[in-house]
């Protein structure tokens, strides 16, 4: 019983639009921003390590480098805040968190580019 009412409140909640993307794909994550009464759009570009939780609980993970330095930040797959999240480049991956690009630096971070299918013009 309790479990049906917390379907019932998370389904309310959850995005209609769902991105879609996998682990090591290159994203532009655009978040709101609120500045006393001025909301602004903040773009945080990095590759996706790692997604968790289900429902109103997923979340994702986006790992960037600024200054030689290793930035993470964890966002909400279903948040207000979230207003669009834009796959850039996808990347291959043979796992499901990839926790070892944090001891890695310089081009060892990189991530093979993965191939996909255009439809073929003219043939």
């Amino acid at each position: 019983m309790s479990q049906d009412i917390i379907k019932l409140v998370e389904q309310s909640s959850l995005k209609e639009d769902v991105p879609q993307f996998e682990i090591g794909d290159t994203v532009d994550v655009h978040t709101r921003i609120l500045e006393g009464d001025k909301e602004r759009i903040q773009v945080f570009t990095g590759v996706v390590i790692a997604r968790s939780g289900t429902g109103s609980k997923e979340m994702f993970t986006v790992r960037r480098i600024v200054d030689s330095q290793g930035v993470e930040r964890k966002f909400p797959v279903h948040s207000p805040r979230i207003a669009k999240v834009e796959v850039k480049r996808s990347g291959v991956v043979r796992r499901a968190k990839l926790y070892f690009l944090r001891e890695r630096s310089g081009k060892a971070v990189r991530l093979k580019e993965r191939r996909t299918d255009r439809a073929k013009v003219g043939k």
